[in-house]
């Protein structure tokens, strides 16, 4: 980025991204870590993302949306404060994935791809996180949660409505 313009990002993020740049022979290399990056700071990976990595390792916003597509832990619009993603590839199906994930839409009140009226939850559908001997499994933001059974949803959920309101954040702060 040249001096003139003006980042979307941080400072601290913006040194972050440099840093990462310089660590890899092929700037391309740190594409996806610095998209992960840039959605944790700004929620997701918005035109102006693109736009700014794009210039930050050469290459053209198609590239960067053509790599960014392919993985599901990248969004395209905002999500809710905590995302929670439920695991319903057939490990977690067999165990009881599809229930975990009814239950998360009764408790929210939303489909898939919702987020939550006051923003502080959205909901997604997902092809397997990893954690299939643990299974059913999801997770929440970075926090993994395995061996769930659905009457276990509405604690999940009160323990992030608990660390909210302890971190004396609203749900879009």
């Amino acid at each position: 980025m040249s001096a003139e313009s003006i980042s979307v990002f941080s400072p601290k993020l913006e040194a972050r991204l440099d840093a990462l740049v310089k660590k890899y022979p092929v700037k391309r290399s740190a594409l996806i870590p610095m998209l992960l990056y840039a959605q944790d700071e700004v929620g997701y990976i918005s035109d102006a993302v693109v736009a700014e990595v794009a210039i930050r390792i050469g290459i053209t916003e198609l590239e960067v949306r053509n790599a960014a597509t392919y993985y599901s832990m990248l969004r395209f619009k905002p999500a809710g404060r905590y995302h929670v993603q439920v695991c319903t590839n057939i490990s977690c199906m067999l165990r009881g994935g599809y229930e975990i994930l009814d239950r998360f839409r009764q408790e929210l009140g939303i489909e898939p791809g919702g987020v939550t009226a006051d923003g502080m939850f959205s909901l997604e559908e997902v092809q397997c996180i990893g954690a299939c001997c643990w299974a059913p499994a999801i997770q929440v933001n970075y926090d993994d949660h395995d061996e769930l059974k659905p009457d276990l949803v509405p604690g999940i959920l009160s323990s992030y409505r608990g660390k909210a309101k302890a971190e004396g954040k609203t749900p879009h702060a």
